[in-house]
């Protein structure tokens, strides 16, 4: 009577790779929810300091506000007051201002 239990048990169990089906699941939604959302918004930071030329105004990560002098491949020059120019790595800009837009303090 019991090897006939056993074997009805046995016989019942799912196959091995049912077990991994939550995993990928919480891969996929990991995926969705936090990785393809991240790439986009890299992409989207790429292509918008590549579109950097003179005369844009820029915030850098470091929050200096300036306005672009010149643009190398890998740096560009910015002047943050009248006659005072620094030159920044390209990729640490955090944002472009667009025109006419008001400081947050005033």
């Amino acid at each position: 009577m019991l090897d006939i239990l056993a074997a009805g048990a046995a016989g019942s169990s799912p196959p091995g790779w049912v077990q991994f089906l939550p995993i990928v699941g919480m891969i996929v939604i990991f995926w969705f929810l936090i990785f393809r959302p991240q790439m986009k918004r890299q992409k989207d930071h790429a292509n918008k300091i590549a579109g950097v030329k003179k005369n844009d105004q820029v915030v850098t990560a470091g929050g200096v506000i300036g306005k672009v002098v010149r643009v190398d491949d890998d740096y560009v020059d910015l002047e943050i007051a009248q006659g005072v120019r620094i030159k920044v790595v390209k990729s640490t800009l955090g944002d472009i201002v667009p025109p006419g837009a008001k400081p947050a303090n005033d």
